[in-house]
């Protein structure tokens, strides 16, 4: 079992450059539909602390709460932490509702690049300190 395990898009890449000690599946644009047909040959997600990113890059096309679902069902740690997309409240909404039913942790992105979407640095910091 890992120590630590980061799932997700490119925010979980970045995510991992500031906890390296964690492993990462994860895949830049990636949204969360993707990411089950990319990566669910890696369930259960078995960790000591998973860490997930999943949301920013999910459209109308995306069943965004029943994905989210599905990678939490196969997900078994004992801390779970969901970082919160920056865009999109209605996809906020369904992250948090996700994590809530579980009883994870939601960590918002406090402090963000120019592109309104992705942590600066010093976000980065914020979700590898928030995420232990």
């Amino acid at each position: 079992m890992w120590e630590c395990l980061i799932v997700g898009d490119s925010i979980a890449v970045g995510t991992q450059r500031f906890r390296p000690e964690c492993a990462v599946y994860a895949k830049g644009g990636y949204n969360s539909g993707q990411w089950n047909k990319s990566f669910s040959d890696r369930f259960p997600l078995e960790a000591k602390t998973v860490v997930i990113s999943l949301g920013s890059n999910d459209y109308a096309g995306v069943k965004t709460e029943a994905e989210l679902i599905r990678i939490r069902r196969a997900t078994f740690a004992d801390k779970v932490f969901w970082i919160v997309p920056a865009i999109k409240p209605h996809i906020q909404d369904i992250v948090k509702r996700v994590a809530e039913s579980y009883g994870d942790t939601v960590i918002p992105i406090k402090s963000l690049q120019q592109d309104q979407v992705h942590p600066s640095w010093n976000g980065y910091k914020d979700i590898a300190e928030r995420s232990k």
